[in-house]
């Protein structure tokens, strides 16, 4: 279904033809914290990333095989409430073990969200369970090309016409 925003309708019939543009993806997400050391030191004990590139202390990219998440130095709302975004990994379970480890509270099964440090609002999903898909050589290239969609992520791609 197609959403019209000028008119707040939904229609089910009409393709994309309203001269205007696809959503059709995030290129990158940049999470204000107090100091960028500090969040990368503080990421890389629960995440295995590579650093992209930083500009001084101001921010740090960190790369997500074709994507990237920014970190950005200066927080300047309070703690994210309903307000989150969502982070895929190959071992959500994992992340949870580590995060509990080290004293970091999360919710309960089967979800897994937490708030970093700087109140940032994380939600951590599988790779396996949700309909995001990497390109074959990406999946490869990152590792991951051996794990398989669960059968509901692959209901999901199909319902949408994209399997």
């Amino acid at each position: 279904m197609l959403l019209r925003p000028s008119e707040g309708q939904v229609s089910p019939h009409r393709p994309y033809d309203l001269g205007m543009a696809k959503l059709v993806g995030i290129n990158h997400v940049a999470l204000e914290v107090a100091d960028v050391d500090e969040a990368l030191a503080w990421y890389g004990r629960f995440f295995e990333f590579e650093l992209r590139g930083r500009v001084g202390g101001h921010m740090a990219f960190v790369d997500m095989g074709d994507q990237f998440i920014a970190l950005a130095r200066g927080r300047t709302q309070p703690p994210d409430t309903a307000r989150h975004f969502g982070l895929v990994v190959d071992d959500k379970e994992g992340v949870r073990r580590a995060l509990e480890e080290a004293g970091v509270t999360v919710t309960s099964r089967p979800d897994l969200s937490f708030r970093d440090p700087w109140g940032n609002h994380v939600q951590v999903v599988d790779y396996r369970e949700i309909q995001f898909t990497k390109a074959t050589e990406i999946a490869r290239a990152m590792g991951i090309g051996d794990l398989e969609k669960t059968e509901r992520a692959r209901a999901e791609l199909r319902d949408k016409g994209l399997a």
